[in-house]
């Protein structure tokens, strides 16, 4: 029987990035693609480069699929070199780099739900890492949900 910790944080980061599951969630839209990847699907490159705010979809998707990397490396017992403000410093992608920024968020995102199903020890900082995976996630989820608002104006007549 799996844990019934464990399946909560899974059942959440799936819903934070496939989206939800039926007709219901716990905090997302209840619509399909209202996950991050639903979100990202059918955003051009230029569409991630369109600065809002101080930066763009591409540098929140990237940071994001950072923050994963860095918690999973917590979760598996390493203390990662992190540089924080190297994705920040995205400010445009071509469709190539932004082909690979959302291959590699995925790939992220599968790797941490291996990782949790792995887990054999269950130490504050593995759940420290898992619940700042869902939070940390859920944060740019609905940050680039809104960035998406802001540069998919519909035209005035």
């Amino acid at each position: 029987m799996e844990n019934a910790m464990l399946a909560a944080v899974k059942t959440l980061l799936k819903e934070t990035f496939e989206g939800p599951e039926g007709n219901g969630s716990w905090y997302t839209e209840s619509k399909p693609g209202s996950g991050l990847f639903g979100t990202l699907d059918g955003l051009s490159a230029e569409d991630a480069s369109i600065p809002v705010h101080g930066t763009t979809i591409a540098a929140q998707t990237d940071h994001t699929r950072y923050y994963i990397w860095v918690a999973r490396s917590y979760m598996s017992g390493e203390v990662p070199d992190k540089d924080w403000e190297a994705s920040w410093k995205i400010t445009s992608v071509d469709t190539d780099t932004w082909t690979q920024f959302t291959s590699e968020l995925k790939q992220e995102y599968t790797a941490l739900l291996t990782t949790i199903d792995s887990l054999t020890s269950f130490e504050e900082q593995t759940f420290s890492g898992m619940l700042g995976a869902i939070a940390h996630s859920a944060y740019h989820l609905g940050s680039i949900r809104q960035m998406v608002k802001a540069i998919k104006v519909p035209s005035q007549p």
